[in-house]
């Protein structure tokens, strides 16, 4: 057998049989020495890399701590970063200083507000120049100026109707001639307008000549009864030629010459245009039948169609001016003569009336006008007319106005006082209103604001009041000032990045109302002239101011005020109050301590210091500047802390050492010296807006505590 022969080998005793052994080896695969060392090939070059570059970065630290690295450019940065930082303080962001300290009106202490960094104040967001100029912000200052609003609308000249007049034949007959032979032709009043021949009128005359004749011929031996029969048919043969149209004139000539003339003359009523003619020379015409239609045009009406909600804003005697579309930059004046009192039920609109005069006949009958109604408004809506103040005005052309009664010069009636129409009895200068542009507003459901540039870049959301809205402006009737400058372009884009800062915005102003309604400003005097009050009143009205006094240590240390405190207070004030030699604004701040410290002492700590002190503060801190007793030398000092819930934070003292008695132990020395009101009224020294220094002695702050 040759060495390549293989053997078969003989199991081991007890060995498991090979079917057994396959089973195993297919539950548990074992890894083979090849495929190990593939996956340590693989995995081994990543990881010394890894290894590699943290021992790197950890040899950099250790070289850059112990100083074999320095920091380079990157100490520039954070030096010139850390010279760029701002100091505010978290609770008066109005506080910015270049340096770390403590806030100078509450004391707490100040932290870091770079320009892109925190934004503290709730009811406002800065918007940097370079966001300004992308966003086109723009501003306008709040105005106070008269106010007008207009009512612009198109309407037609038109004939005036009171002065028009139909010519018509008083009786049946032959028109032989017509003098006003064409329409347009402009005749006088009392003009021949045409002749009629008329059997009926010749008839009528010969049967009054007859009867006149009769009565001259009656006797006195005549029946009185005969006699009073025939003198009474020639009063009504008179009367009979009158009704057939015969003027005065004809029948004083038809007495004097007593001959009948078949042909009557036909006289003009008015003066004006002839603006229809309705028959022609020969026509035999009817009684009653027309001939002529005249109108005087030296007043016309302009007829307009408003809609309700501006026909209730006019009245009686309001001035338009009007363009003519035929005279192009030639204005009219004229007013308002009726207003319809209903509404037309297809256009909904209402008719109104407007005259104007026309001497010179520049308006024509049929010609269109661009027609603007002027409302000089108040604050509420109010109209006022300086031109018709006072005066009289005719009911039925309100284009005749006259400083005393007198009669109308066009239809004879007699001239009313304006007021009847709703216009002051006395001349009143036209109000002056507080607007914004129309544009600056921004308006959600019952929420209106807008946004007011408080600094260069920062604005804050003002909730505000309105007025009249008109097309370009709007009245505001509170929540801004004069001269205030309000955002007008751009202002949604201020009022996106008031939201997103989850501040009070357009959709949710709530927070800016209530911050609004709370003074966080002190009482301002512009001047202070103190009264020396002599004699007992002058005592009464120190202790009172002792008194008060007494109440403001209590309330900051805590304790309620006692009930002799209280009722002191009350008592005095109500002596003072009563003293008519004390000045009448002296006597109503004394009203107000009355009232509020009648029941001070019954009262819990929160309501006697907010509800009753406060009030009572107010008023204390308005009589230092008003009276004090002619022996009095001690000075007051006047106190504010902005930190007092509701605001108005306001309070006397009678020393500089400042206690809150508004916030207690809690905030004792919160609050800063506003005013020092001296016995004479000189105010020796205005500490407003000045901050105490750190060490300064009776440095008022909140010590945060």
């Amino acid at each position: 057998m040759s060495d390549s022969t293989q053997q078969p080998i003989a199991p081991k005793p007890n060995a498991p049989s090979d079917q057994s052994t396959g089973a195993a080896n297919r539950q548990v695969p074992q890894p083979s020495r090849k495929t190990l060392h593939w996956w340590l090939n693989k995995l081994l070059m990543p990881v010394m890399i890894i290894v590699a570059g943290m021992l790197v970065i950890v040899a950099m630290g250790l070289a850059q701590r112990i100083g074999w690295i320095s920091a380079g450019d990157g100490t520039a940065t954070v030096e010139s970063s850390a010279a760029d930082q701002v100091f505010t303080c978290p609770m008066h962001p109005q506080i910015r200083q270049p340096t770390a300290g403590r806030c100078p009106i509450c004391g707490m202490a100040l932290v870091v507000a770079t320009a892109g960094g925190a934004d503290l104040d709730e009811l406002s967001v800065r918007i940097e120049p370079a966001q300004r100029r992308l966003a086109g912000i723009e501003t306008a200052k709040a105005s106070r100026q008269p106010v007008f609003a207009t009512i612009q609308t198109v309407g037609a000249i038109a004939i005036d109707e009171s002065r028009m007049a139909t010519i018509a034949s008083y009786v049946e007959g032959r028109l032989e001639r017509l003098f006003a032979d064409y329409t347009g032709v402009d005749v006088a009043k009392g003009v021949h307008l045409a002749d009629i021949y008329s059997p009926d009128l010749y008839k009528a005359q010969v049967e009054y000549v007859e009867t006149r004749k009769s009565v001259r011929k009656m006797t006195s031996s005549s029946l009185a009864t005969v006699r009073e029969a025939q003198t009474r048919l020639a009063k009504n043969s008179r009367q009979r030629l009158v009704e057939l149209g015969m003027t005065d004139e004809q029948l004083a000539e038809l007495d004097d010459s007593e001959t009948a003339k078949a042909r009557l003359t036909i006289h003009a009523p008015i003066g004006g245009t002839v603006i229809e003619k309705l028959a022609v020379e020969g026509k035999y015409v009817k009684a009653g039948e027309p001939i002529y239609r005249i109108a005087d045009l030296s007043t016309v009406w302009l007829m307009l169609e408003l809609y309700p909600e501006d026909a209730a804003r006019i009245r009686y005697g309001q001035r338009v001016e009007a363009e003519m579309q035929s005279l192009p930059g030639e204005l009219f004046n004229g007013r308002i003569a009726f207003i319809d009192p209903r509404v037309e039920a297809n256009k909904r609109t209402v008719g109104v009336r407007v005259e104007f005069l026309n001497n010179d006949g520049a308006l024509r009958p049929g010609d269109y006008a661009n027609a603007t109604i002027y409302l000089p408004i108040g604050e509420q809506g109010e109209v006022y007319d300086s031109e018709l103040a006072g005066r009289w005005i005719s009911p039925m052309h309100p284009q005749i106005i006259s400083d005393t009664p007198g009669v109308c010069t066009i239809c004879g009636m007699d001239l009313v006082p304006t007021s009847q129409f709703g216009y002051s009895d006395k001349p009143v200068e036209q109000p002056t209103s507080l607007y914004v542009p129309r544009s600056a507003l921004l308006m959600a459901g019952s929420s209106s604001v807008v946004y007011v540039e408080i600094t260069p870049g920062r604005f804050e959301i003002r909730s505000v009041v309105l007025g009249p809205i008109l097309r370009d402006k709007v009245v505001i009737l509170g929540g801004l000032k004069e001269g205030e400058l309000v955002a007008t372009a751009g202002n949604f884009l201020i009022d996106s990045q008031m939201q997103l800062a989850g501040k009070p915005s357009l959709i949710d102003p709530t927070r800016a109302i209530v911050a609004q309604r709370e003074r966080k400003i002190p009482l301002e005097f512009t001047e202070v002239q103190v009264t020396a009050v002599t004699g007992e009143a002058g005592n009464e009205l120190e202790a009172m101011f002792a008194t008060y006094f007494s109440i403001q240590q209590t309330l900051a240390s805590d304790k309620k005020p006692s009930m002799s405190d209280a009722t002191a207070l009350h008592q005095l004030a109500m002596t003072l109050e009563s003293n008519p030699d004390l000045p009448n604004d002296a006597r109503t701040h004394l009203t107000t301590v009355a009232k509020h410290s009648e029941h001070l002492h019954h009262l819990d700590l929160d309501k006697a210091r907010h509800e009753a002190f406060r009030p009572i503060s107010h008023a204390v801190v308005s009589l230092a500047t008003i009276v004090r007793s002619a022996t009095a030398r001690q000075s007051f000092h006047h106190m504010f802390c902005p930190m007092v819930e509701g605001g108005a934070g306001d309070w006397l003292q009678p020393t500089s050492d400042l206690v809150n008695p508004y916030k207690g132990r809690e905030m004792l020395r919160c609050g800063e010296i506003i005013h020092e009101f001296s016995a004479n009224g000189h105010r020796p020294e205005d500490s407003a807006s000045k901050p105490h220094d750190d060490d300064a002695p009776n440095s008022h702050k909140h010590s945060g505590t």
